[in-house]
């Protein structure tokens, strides 16, 4: 199997062997002395989650592309790897990241990428990020360097570590690399629009979504309804005459701005809260702004109601509610665990981290 010409140099790759092993003796130290670290990356996520009084450690310096295999749609980067960089390099193959990964800033990197596990509107047709991880290797709070996933180390319980450090936010280990699937470019895309309210769009989308159309985004904000089909010419051509009266738009950058939430939507100081609901469940009765994504399943809400209030209501239709972005960060951004699932993760803290000093604070108080 070759290694395609994107594999560090040796000089790149000592420089960063260099920066880990500064990273490994701060956290060594960090842990003997109890000191809270504050991971970062890009450090463009850090509006999102709670506030975290700690020693910065940077993974920026331990960057570079380990390994990329084209034919075998696998990419092996370093944490502090800008997205930027690898999007780059896999658009010159054809390729692409499956989950469409929200980059909200110029240094995003994939260490925070999969930390935070943040996908943009292809995920219900390409998958999550926790989906296209295939391996890591990860530091532990103790100063360890540990390998899982890809490279068959295991946990003795069964575990699944390596997808299980997506969307935990640097509580549980530090990432260091990930191996990650990659897909092929689709050869085609076009987007329709058409002007639509909600309680339209919603039975719409599901219904669509349980054809044979090809689908990689739905989007609609209370006035109009946008569509995304990906493939080749002809399928989109017979998906755009089965899907009804609904205009070409130019792409113009749309789902870009979707994702980097650069809508006007997204432009103002009321709290942002992201809600995660079964896809066909009719519009929330919660006062405020919309903007329905995922083709129902994700819902980005605009209000001044209160965080119970906005919970509240997620629960009852089987979903549940994030403060994305603004409000109290000092309250609970993320919903409240249930006695059970507070046990596992606290379990799982006292696995990985017994000292509490990797973000603690990022996803739950005592975490």
């Amino acid at each position: 199997m070759s290694t395609h010409p994107a594999t560090e140099s040796d000089v790149p790759g000592q420089a960063a062997e260099h920066a880990l092993v500064e990273m490994v003796e701060r956290v060594r130290q960090a842990h003997d002395a109890g000191t809270v670290l504050r991971i970062l990356g890009g450090d463009t996520k850090a509006f999102f989650g709670g506030d975290i009084e700690g020693s910065r450690l940077s993974i920026g310096g331990y960057h570079g592309v380990v390994s990329y295999e084209p034919t075998e749609l696998v990419v092996t980067a370093r944490a502090g790897t800008r997205m930027s960089d690898l999007e780059a390099l896999l658009a010159e193959q054809g390729q692409m990241f499956g989950f469409e990964p929200p980059h909200f800033g110029t240094d995003a990197t994939l260490g925070g990428t999969v930390s935070a596990g943040l996908s943009g509107p292809r995920r219900p047709y390409g998958g999550s990020v926790r989906d296209a991880v295939l391996g890591v290797r990860c530091l532990t709070a103790a100063g360890e360097v540990l390998r899982f996933g890809g490279q068959v180390m295991k946990n003795v319980a069964g575990f699944d570590l390596s997808r299980l450090l997506c969307g935990a936010f640097g509580t549980l280990a530090i990432l260091l690399e990930v191996s990650i699937k990659v897909l092929p470019r689709p050869s085609s895309e076009i987007t329709l629009t058409g002007a639509m309210g909600i309680d339209q769009a919603i039975p719409l989308m599901n219904r669509w979504a349980r054809g044979p159309l090809p689908l990689s985004g739905a989007v609609c904000d209370g006035q109009a309804l946008w569509v995304r089909l990906s493939g080749e010419r002809r399928a989109l051509e017979q998906a755009r005459a089965a899907m009804g009266a609904l205009d070409q738009a130019p792409e113009a950058g749309f789902w870009e701005a979707v994702r980097e939430h650069r809508l006007p939507f997204f432009r103002d100081d009321r709290p942002l809260w992201r809600i995660s609901l079964p896809p066909a469940t009719p519009a929330l009765a919660l006062p405020g702004d919309w903007l329905i994504d995922w083709g129902g399943a994700q819902r980005w809400l605009k209000t001044d109601a209160g965080a119970e209030e906005v919970r509240r209501s997620a629960a009852e239709q089987r979903g549940y509610a994030v403060l994305f972005r603004g409000g109290d960060r000092r309250g609970e951004v993320f919903p409240p665990l249930p006695d059970g699932l507070r046990v596992l993760h606290a379990r799982l803290k006292d696995a990985f981290d017994p000292r509490r000093i990797l973000n603690r604070g990022r996803m739950y108080g005592d975490l």
